[in-house]
């Protein structure tokens, strides 16, 4: 029996072990999307207690707590946040076989040096040694970005955001990591959002045009890119929970643009045009800036409506979609390749059934010289375990190059949430030296320890080209 996540957790072969221990252990990471705050960042964020740490915002955690019958005032209601900690560590025993049983006691582990496990009765214990840490030197928010050896991260931002804090980040030469923009033009996009006619106006404030005319909105979208890519933003994001395309002339997204503005419902087949051509448009644009576009695809949001009323979103109430993938996404890229203006593209799906749909689609748009261009993201969110990471591996490396894979990210708001890249790269490299005591793959070092790097943060580092 091994021991409870020692130095060889989640490595089942000695070659695998050889190659997170030589090559992957000490690689830096570029994390290229995330939802950190760059005012927290700035700062340098210091956290009062582990709960404002830990499960502030982290609706991960949330969900299980749910599941193990915590009332929602110890979640996120108003008890106190040393309650909240006991609720939370009443509900780890119980989540063995989740992932959040093992990043609690890697985050445990490698920022505060505690091994013991945390359930009820350690838990006061724990309590104190975290807060105490967290109340020294060495504890705000970049001092942990720091210790996780981050050189890269990108945030996640509105185009209609000031970019304060990435301003005054990019003119702090006294914190080493870039902080980059990434440009998430979503609500510019939901046509039929509530609120979208007070957004359009936000957005000619900020960019000083008055959007009158869906030429004037799309010259505000591109000042928006223009000003995101001076701060060293390389990278836009698109939550399309449903994935949609309808080829549509300019002359008809004008009318469907004129039709919203004016607060008038645009029919289903009005929303898939005025998409279409918008995406189009934005691709166009982040290509010729060399820029890199993510789908995030396949989320089911807000499903529950009593609890959306009485929380808002993003508090662990969204689940996976199933909605018909291959076509439109095969048409939606088809037609920036038509136009000779795809950029580099990462695709991620919630759903799991979509690995070999994206697999394989990805090798439809490879090309212009550029390893990799088109990439299948790593598993994200409720895939973001054990098993959907090996899934995704698998899947991208049976179709595709896996040795040209980008790699791992966080897509979360913790600063906790490094310790997920070391998760990540102790299945990469046991699932590289599985191959390799196969017979599947030689034992040559010089070869895998490349590859492993690459996908831990070179193939990443070149992708992406930041500043």
């Amino acid at each position: 029996m091994k021991k409870f996540m020692d130095e060889s957790f989640l490595l089942t072969n000695e070659t695998g072990a050889e190659l997170y221990n030589k090559f992957a252990k000490d690689m830096p990471i570029i994390d290229y999307h995330c939802h950190l705050s760059p005012q927290e960042i700035y700062e340098n964020k210091r956290f009062k207690n582990i709960t404002e740490a830990w499960l502030y915002g982290d609706h991960y955690k949330w969900r299980v707590m749910r599941a193990n019958g915590i009332e929602e005032e110890f979640i996120t209601g108003n008890a106190n946040d040393y309650d909240k900690f006991m609720a939370w560590a009443k509900t780890v025993p119980m989540t063995i076989g989740n992932p959040l049983y093992n990043w609690t006691h890697l985050e445990l582990q490698r920022f505060f040096g505690i091994d013991t496990i945390l359930n009820e009765k350690t838990a006061p214990e724990i309590w104190e040694l975290i807060n105490k840490q967290l109340s020294g030197e060495g504890f705000g928010a970049r001092d942990l970005i720091t210790k996780s050896n981050v050189k890269v991260i990108c945030t996640t931002d509105d185009p209609i955001d000031s970019l304060e804090y990435h301003q005054k980040l990019k003119e702090d030469d006294d914190f080493d990591v870039k902080v980059f923009p990434s440009f998430r033009p979503d609500k510019g996009l939901n046509i039929n959002q509530e609120g979208y006619g007070e957004w359009i106006k936000k957005l000619g404030d900020i960019s000083e045009i008055n959007i009158t005319n869906y030429d004037a909105f799309l010259t505000a979208l591109q000042s928006r890119i223009e000003f995101f890519h001076s701060l060293g933003g390389r990278v836009s994001d698109h939550a399309l929970d449903v994935v949609m395309y309808e080829e549509t002339s300019k002359e008809e997204a004008e009318a469907i643009f004129a039709k919203a503005l004016n607060g008038e419902k645009v029919s289903l087949e009005e929303e898939k045009k005025y998409k279409s051509y918008t995406l189009v448009f934005l691709g166009q644009n982040y290509e010729r800036l060399n820029w890199v576009m993510q789908f995030h695809m396949h989320a089911l949001r807000n499903n529950n409506t009593r609890m959306f009323n009485r929380l808002g979103p993003d508090v662990g109430f969204d689940s996976i979609n199933d909605t018909a993938l291959a076509k439109p996404l095969s048409r939606l890229l088809d037609s920036l390749d038509k136009k000779e203006a795809l950029p580099k593209t990462i695709l991620y799906s919630l759903n799991p059934n979509d690995n070999y749909i994206i697999g394989a689609m990805i090798g439809n748009f490879q090309g212009g010289g550029i390893p990799g261009k088109i990439q299948f993201g790593t598993a994200w969110w409720f895939n973001d375990q054990k098993d959907g990471m090996l899934d995704q591996m698998k899947a991208l490396a049976n179709l595709g190059l896996f040795s040209r894979f980008i790699g791992m990210l966080t897509d979360s708001r913790s600063f906790l949430s490094y310790t997920r890249h070391e998760y990540f790269r102790r299945l990469a490299c046991d699932l590289i030296g599985s191959w390799v005591e196969s017979g599947e793959v030689p034992y040559d070092l010089d070869m895998l320890g490349d590859i492993v790097k690459g996908i831990c943060y070179h193939n990443a580092e070149n992708y992406f080209q930041f500043e």
